[in-house]
């Protein structure tokens, strides 16, 4: 009990000194985009009754991806946090990529890939 009052405190030591600064602003946006798009896909499944991953779920991806590794690049300059974060937006443009062939295929009729 005592280790958990001792990490208690100094959470809220850490807390008590926190000061938001444009870059964190940066990242926690992207935090909170990159987390929402969980919310987006729970709602589409819920909704439609069937597994969906929405394309609000890659937009959200590909932006808060960017906006993270902008924090990750210039503000705080993390490898790890640039590591975990580029692969991430890689896929989620890439998934970007294929829905607009594929939508732009549907709409002209051309059936290649």
């Amino acid at each position: 009990m005592e280790l958990f009052s001792v990490h208690l405190a100094s959470i809220l030591r850490a807390l008590q000194q926190f000061e938001l600064t444009p870059w964190k602003a940066v990242g926690l946006l992207g935090s909170v985009m990159f987390t929402s798009r969980w919310f987006v896909q729970l709602y589409y499944t819920r909704k439609l009754k069937r597994v969906v991953m929405p394309l609000a779920f890659w937009w959200l991806s590909v932006c808060g991806s960017i906006l993270l590794l902008a924090y990750f690049i210039i503000g705080k300059n993390d490898s790890v946090g640039i590591i975990s974060n580029f692969f991430p937006a890689f896929v989620s443009v890439y998934n970007l990529v294929v829905h607009l062939r594929h939508r732009k295929n549907s709409i002209t009729g051309d059936a290649t890939v």
